[in-house]
């Protein structure tokens, strides 16, 4: 099947973007760069939100946010509507650590589709929003 096919190659070369892009003051894992764009773009947010919109286990998100905090990247503060829970956010240092990661990678993909049209560039976008979207219904393992 084609659609199988393309995607084994997409996912191998978005690791190359990835170690593209990894090289530089900080490396951010995938797992750590997909948390902290999460943090950066809707704010931030209880462990157990996290864990729930990656499919992964509460321990796991634990310790990759643990990770991230002995990095100086994510902090943690007591949820004032559940004491019991932690919001997790960024600091300052892990703001500019992602802009510039980001920076890299959009420039690296802005690359890859400098010859495309918009059309075909929205297309795309559409497209991965529409997989995304039926991979969220999947179980989870």
């Amino acid at each position: 099947m084609q659609i199988e096919q393309q995607m084994t190659v997409l996912l191998r070369r978005v690791q190359r973007i990835h170690l593209y892009t990894s090289s530089g003051q900080r490396d951010l894992d995938r797992s750590a760069y997909g948390i902290m764009c999460r943090l950066a773009d809707e704010g931030p947010q209880r462990l157990g939100v996290l864990a729930q919109m990656f499919g992964l286990d509460p321990s796991t998100i634990t310790r990759q946010v643990q990770a991230l905090e002995k990095l100086g990247l994510a902090d943690r503060s007591t949820d004032v509507a559940d004491r019991r829970a932690s919001i997790l956010h960024l600091t300052a240092e892990g703001r500019v650590v992602l802009d510039r990661t980001r920076g890299l990678r959009r420039q690296r993909l802005e690359e890859l589709v400098r010859d495309w049209s918009d059309e075909e560039r929205e297309q795309l976008g559409a497209l991965l929003a529409k997989l995304n979207t039926a991979m969220d219904g999947l179980p989870e393992v």
